[in-house]
């Protein structure tokens, strides 16, 4: 659905005025394109402790213009404020600040960079987990780093996002993975997050083609955002495999045959849903996808039973029976990828939504269980939390409730499905199992639950 007052504020009428009169200005943010090569299509800024290093070891997969900045010389050209590039990427290891007054290096790496961003830049600060730190000093330099970029990532302008990686003992192989979405157009809708690396066995062994070789199920693939995330796994080099109820199963075949897929025309939440799902697997899984939903929005004094039991049926329930059976019967191989639909309403909460909410936050909870259970097996298992993203079902909301969804974060707008499906591929790679029992929100750094 077309966003007017976006289309508004980026014309040459609409910018004066909307300057004028002081409301947002949202910019159209750079998603990824087919046919793109390299994650940063410009100048790459690196700087800071020995994590910087490790970047700057295979910067020159990320772009061809690399620069350092900081009172620590990289083997890079120095960059100067004022005079060098508009920067489009730029990476601070903020992970050897150990005491407060070190903070202060965090206002003198960025403050003369703000000026100097190009549009929709994409940020990353490296650190530590502060739970991983037995000096007490140490850990609340490294906590300082969240408030600091969630705060800066509100003050970015022209479509500019900043996440904090913490890095864990190990995990340093992994940040070019990670690095490849956050400092791209892929991650356009992400900002504002969180994000802890752990050690991982595996990795990407073609970049152009990240899941050549393994097997996608996606539930709720007939459309909208599940289509989406069909259609980028595929890109990516997966075998798809689309799940969806029989009476979408024109819808559904349509699809799989585009991308070459495999339909599967199942309801979920029939009793024997699990047992059909295995046999329809007979050479198993690698990567699921919980992606199936439904919403049946009632205040709480109003809610009946069948809405309350059907939303907690097909968000929760399902995706927890599946999954385990798919695990106890070796269907999921090892060094698989989960991934869970959740909504930022199962962070923030939502009125009218006491059982959507319930179910979503719910499938955070059971990501975070899971994740240490599955990874003796290698496997990881994740949320996503959407925001505000342009759907169908968005395009029905009414029309003030709708601006107020859009506007409400850092980005002044809605997401696209493409935004929700990318940070999905990206949790489904092979060195994603680096991450896991956690919730990435894909919400334009919303203001609820931030």
């Amino acid at each position: 659905m077309s966003d007017r007052y976006i289309d508004f504020a980026n014309s040459s009428l609409g910018h004066r005025l909307v300057a004028a009169i002081g409301l947002p200005s949202p910019v159209r943010l750079e998603r990824w394109q087919a046919g793109r090569l390299r994650p940063v299509e410009g100048a790459l800024l690196i700087g800071g402790g020995l994590l910087a290093a490790k970047v700057l070891a295979f910067a020159n997969k990320l772009t061809d213009a690399i620069y350092s900045y900081g009172p620590e010389p990289l083997v890079a050209p120095a960059w100067i404020p004022g005079h060098g590039p508009k920067l489009k990427a730029v990476v601070f290891d903020a992970s050897q600040l150990q005491h407060t007054d070190q903070l202060k290096q965090l206002r003198e790496f960025f403050q003369p960079l703000l000026k100097n961003l190009d549009h929709s830049a994409h940020l990353v600060i490296l650190g530590r987990a502060p739970e991983s730190l037995a000096d007490p000093f140490a850990a609340s330099a490294q906590r300082a780093l969240e408030g600091f970029g969630r705060s800066l990532a509100k003050e970015l302008r022209n479509g500019g996002t900043l996440q904090l990686l913490y890095v864990g003992d190990g995990a340093e192989d992994q940040l070019e993975g990670a690095l490849r979405f956050f400092l791209s157009p892929k991650s356009a809708y992400v900002s504002g997050q969180v994000i802890r690396l752990g050690a991982c066995a595996t990795h990407v062994q073609d970049w152009t083609r990240p899941l050549a070789g393994r097997k996608a199920l996606v539930t709720g693939a007939a459309r909208g955002i599940g289509a989406s995330i069909a259609e980028t796994l595929a890109r990516d080099g997966a075998e798809i495999l689309l799940l969806d109820v029989p009476q979408a199963k024109a819808d559904l075949d349509a699809l799989a045959a585009r991308l070459g897929g495999r339909s599967i025309a199942l309801d979920i939440c029939a009793e024997d849903a699990a047992t059909q799902l295995v046999e329809q697997l007979p050479d198993g899984i690698d990567i699921v996808v919980h992606n199936a939903g439904i919403t049946r929005d009632k205040t709480l004094a109003n809610m009946t039973p069948e809405y309350w039991d059907a939303v907690l049926a097909v968000n929760l329930n399902a995706p927890q029976v599946l999954t385990k059976t798919l695990l106890d019967s070796g269907t999921l191989h090892d060094n698989g990828r989960v991934v869970l639909l959740a909504s930022i309403s199962g962070i923030a909460g939502n009125r009218g939504q006491t059982n959507y909410a319930a179910s979503k936050a719910g499938l955070i909870g059971l990501a975070q269980a899971w994740a240490p259970l599955l990874g003796e097996r290698g496997i990881s298992i994740n949320a996503v939390a959407p925001g505000f993203i342009e759907t169908q079902m968005t395009a029905h909301i009414p029309f003030a409730l709708r601006e107020a969804g859009r506007r409400m974060s850092s980005l002044g707008q809605g997401g696209l499905p493409q935004d929700v499906a990318e940070a999905v591929a990206w949790l489904s790679q092979p060195g994603s199992g680096a991450v896991s029992g956690q919730a990435l929100r894909v919400c334009g750094q919303s203001l609820l639950g931030a």
